[in-house]
């Protein structure tokens, strides 16, 4: 099993930044794509960005590419998203994910998860 704890959630004016770490424990080994997701009021989840831990290549929804980047630390077990520039549609909670395969951006391929942090964008 591998257990993901998301923080650094908050309120933040439009235009602002805000960093978000994921800290995994357990059976870390066994996994290498990490992933972002979020999800709106009354939305679906959708994809935000994924890393491959192993490689450190990186991937991006459209609507954040430019903004966000993800980065891990992989002595601390550790992934971050560095979000600049944010937008009140931003607002989500935001979901950290594992997965074993090396990258992937379909939740379904994700088995573990964190709890989720709550990202509130005022105008």
């Amino acid at each position: 099993q591998v257990q993901l704890v998301e923080s650094g959630g908050g309120l933040v004016r439009a235009g602002g930044s805000l960093r978000l770490s994921c800290a995994a424990s357990g059976r870390t080994f066994s996994t290498d794509a990490m992933g972002w997701f979020r999800q709106a009021p009354g939305k679906e989840r959708e994809f935000v960005g994924a890393i491959s831990r192993r490689s450190g290549s990186t991937g991006y929804a459209d609507s954040v590419k430019g903004r966000f980047t993800i980065s891990r630390d992989s002595a601390k077990n550790t992934m971050y998203l560095q979000m600049n520039s944010l937008k009140r549609e931003d607002t989500a909670v935001y979901y950290c994910a594992a997965s074993g395969l090396r990258y992937t951006e379909l939740s379904g391929q994700y088995p573990y998860w964190g709890q989720g942090t709550q990202v509130t964008v005022s105008s």
